[in-house]
Order: C-alpha cells, then sequence, then structure tokens
C-alpha cells in the first residue's frame, strides 16, 4: 500500500483527482454543444435559448460550417468549425434538380439526403474531433442537425433537440437508412424504429394547436415558447415609422432563403401598392430594394428591419409562410396571408388555414390580383384577427426559456464524460 493510503494504481488515484477537482471547479456549470446547419434559418431560432443558457452560467459554443461559425462569432459565440461549406456549384446543380421537382418532392431531397448523408457525413468526423477536446456535458441540435446525435451516443452523452419547422412524420421514415450508415461508420448499431434523434428531449417550438393532431410528437416532446432573434446589433425602426397615417399597416417578407424566387415579391408589391395601406416590404439583405423599382410614397421598401420591433405596428403580415415568420406574426396576434414556396412553407399555411388565421395562395393564384383580394379579406374579417389572438394567448402560456435551462440542466447532469469515466454533474 501507498504512504497515502491509496488502494489504487497511481493512474486512478490521478484520475479520480481530476475528476473531483474538475466537479468542484464547475459546480452546476455545464458545457453545452449546440450543433447547427449553417444557414440563418437554422440557428437564429438557436440563438435566445443560447443566450439563456449562457445567462445562467453555463458554457455555450456552436459546431457548425465555417461561415456559420463566422457569423456566429459576431454575436460573441465560441464556434467549432466542423465539416465544410457547400460550393456554390453543389448549390447550383441541387438547386437545378430541385426546379424539376414538384413542391411536395423538394423536401424529400433535403431529408433523404442532404441533412442525414452529405452534410452529417461531412461534419461528423470533426465532430466526434470537438466532443473529444471540448468533453460537453450535453449536445443540443436544431431537430434536422444529425451529427450531433450520432456524436453524442458515440461518446455516451445526452442530447436534447429543438423543432423549429413544421413537425412531418411522413418524411420521418426517409431518415432510417441514411442514419443507420451514419451510425454505422462510427461503431453504433442500426436505429430501425428511429428512436435516437429524440431519445431523451425534443423542445417544439410551435403550439399545442399548431400541430397537425394526426402527427403524434414522441414522448419526449415538450412545448417552447417561440422566442424571436432578429436583433444582432443596432438595428432599429426605420425613421419614417414615426410618421406613419392612420390606415392597416401590412409587411411583405419572403424570408432569407426564398426571397429571390422569380416574380413573387414583384407580385406581391404589384397588388398591394394602390391600395389604401401602408405597405412595409423587406427584400432580405441579399437582395437590393431597388431591384422593385421606383414605388408610391405608401411602399416603404427595406433591406431588413428587425420583427421584434415592427410587428407592434403592423395589421397584417404577407409571407412564404417560414416558421419563424409564422410563430412570430401568431406570437403578435396578426392574421397573415401566406404563399408557401418550399420546405416547412406548405404544411404551415395548411395549418394557418386550418386554425383561421390565415389565407393561403397556391402558386395557380399569385397574381397581383389575387393577393390584393386577399389582403383585403384578411383586413375586413374580424375572424382572423380573433384567431390569431388566441394563439397568442396559447403562445404566451408555453414553458418559458428559463423553464428550458432548467430541463437541460436536469438532462445534463444524468452523466457527463471526463477521461473515459462516467462522473455525475454537481
Amino acid at each position: 500500500m501507498a504512504a497515502t493510503g491509496c488502494l489504487w494504481h497511481a493512474d486512478d488515484c490521478a484520475r479520480v483527482k481530476r475528476c473531483q477537482s474538475l466537479i468542484r471547479m464547475e459546480g452546476t456549470r455545464m458545457r453545452v454543444l449546440i450543433t447547427t446547419h449553417p444557414e440563418v434559418s437554422h440557428w437564429h431560432p438557436l440563438v435566445p435559448l443560447a443566450r439563456a443558457l449562457a445567462a445562467a452560467d453555463h458554457d455555450v459554443a456552436f459546431a457548425t460550417t465555417p461561415v456559420g461559425c463566422a457569423a456566429l462569432a459576431t454575436l460573441g459565440f465560441r464556434g467549432f468549425p466542423v465539416g465544410r461549406d457547400e460550393t456554390p456549384e453543389e448549390v447550383a446543380v441541387r438547386q437545378a434538380r430541385l426546379t424539376r421537382l414538384a413542391p411536395e418532392e423538394r423536401a424529400t431531397v433535403f431529408w433523404a439526403e442532404v441533412f442525414p448523408q452529405s452534410r452529417a457525413g461531412r461534419m461528423l468526423p470533426d465532430l466526434l474531433d470537438v466532443v473529444r477536446a471540448w468533453r460537453p456535458h450535453l449536445v443540443l441540435r436544431e431537430f434536422l442537425e444529425f451529427a450531433g446525435c450520432v456524436a453524442a451516443e458515440h461518446d455516451g452523452l445526452p442530447h436534447a433537440a429543438v423543432q423549429m419547422a413544421a413537425w412531418r412524420p411522413r418524411l420521418h421514415a426517409l431518415l432510417v437508412e441514411p442514419l443507420t450508415r451514419l451510425r454505422q461508420s462510427v461503431g453504433l448499431p442500426a436505429d430501425p424504429e428511429l428512436l435516437m434523434p429524440y431519445r431523451h428531449l425534443l423542445l417544439v417550438t410551435a403550439p399545442p394547436s399548431f400541430l397537425d393532431p394526426a402527427a403524434a410528437l414522441p414522448p419526449t416532446a415538450q412545448h417552447l415558447r417561440p422566442e424571436v432573434f432578429d436583433q444582432s446589433g443596432g438595428e432599429c425602426l426605420p425613421g419614417w415609422m414615426a410618421s406613419l397615417p392612420e390606415r392597416p399597416v401590412v409587411y411583405v417578407t419572403m424570408g432569407t432563403v426564398v426571397n429571390k424566387v422569380p416574380g413573387v415579391l414583384e407580385a406581391l408589391v404589384g397588388g398591394l401598392r394602390d391600395e389604401p395601406i401602408t405597405v412595409i416590404v423587406t427584400t432580405g439583405r441579399d437582395r437590393d430594394p431597388a431591384s422593385l423599382g421606383p414605388q408610391p410614397a405608401n411602399v416603404h421598401l427595406e433591406r431588413y428591419v428587425p420583427q421584434s420591433l415592427l410587428f407592434p405596428r403592423c395589421d397584417l403580415v404577407v409571407t412564404h409562410g417560414g416558421t419563424g415568420t409564422v410563430m412570430a406574426a401568431l406570437s403578435h396576434g396578426l392574421p397573415m396571408v401566406i404563399l408557401p414556396i418550399a420546405a416547412d412553407q406548405p404544411d404551415n399555411a395548411q395549418r394557418c388555414v386550418a386554425l383561421g388565421v390565415a389565407r393561403a395562395l397556391g402558386t395557380e393564384a399569385r397574381s397581383p390580383e389575387a393577393i390584393r383580394h386577399a389582403v383585403r379579406e384578411v383586413l375586413a374579417t374580424p375572424h382572423y384577427r380573433e384567431a390569431a389572438q388566441r394563439m397568442r394567448e396559447e403562445i404566451g402560456a408555453m414553458q418559458s426559456l428559463k423553464e428550458a435551462v432548467a430541463q437541460l440542466q436536469r438532462l445534463g447532469e444524468r452523466s457527463t464524460a471526463v477521461d473515459g469515466e462516467r462522473v455525475p454533474l454537481r
């Protein structure tokens, strides 16, 4: 026996001391690794939760591609570059392929190939290195990023997902084969029942009544009040907002991805410019408002205005139906006219129509005349606003960020990896 009275090998003693030292140092602090795709629409919804975790004195870092890390760094977040960014040629080839598919088929390309195969496959090797080096207590991912949960399960870590787009069970079957290959590439068994993605916790940023009643959520699902992140710096309302006339204010946006679909914004502006309303159009940071041409005084063109500042002044939102904009509008009790383009937008439009908060226009009905008629109807019919205000009340009663942080804390307490050993997080 050594003079210290220790019955273990010296290496074991050293390892335990390092574990004890780490626990004493950290207390209840967690290291939370957040994995996401690099597009703004994927990581924007995660920022409020990341900030809430940091405010609770947890260490937060993102893992995404270099472009995504650079964007997140401007907000003060630590980033671990993993995988690589797609080349313009790769994006162009996929876009050309998508244009040949029917709208309902386009989502299958992302669910069966892009998200669980090409992107996850590129991210996973680097992500495993990050997990080994940084030793997070918990992996938190946006629900369409899949390398994070595979890396977590490979290292025995708990993981959680944040669902920020429409819940579409019909597409989940497409994940089984590519995720099985991804798991097997790191020595994990197949997951034919698709238990891995939501094994521990799924935070759903949509009110219960917004979800399709025929689409059951996993048993680990918990609802989280959607919080809008749209101010990365000193953005404020334009000066002309202070002197708007007394008439309805209609906000028009096609988001940050489909904002350049030919003819859509043009039809929207053309249908509304001569109405007795104030029209506020944001084209997106990557599209010049001047591309829409000269407009009358009641039409205001901007690249970007934070919706959190703008929506309290609005009466109606005309949108592509992206989940972020839809949830922000409903959080403010605003009715909508929706022109879905791709991704989860048709599903969102369908639910909004079913709930009575919106009119939806299909691809065959996007003329200026049809848009004008839909906006007139929604503005003139009280039940659209009344239904939207009921949704606002439901959203207000949902779980807060503080409560979600407490849930994640409890999940992180299950186990942590320290030098290959499993020790409790105090």
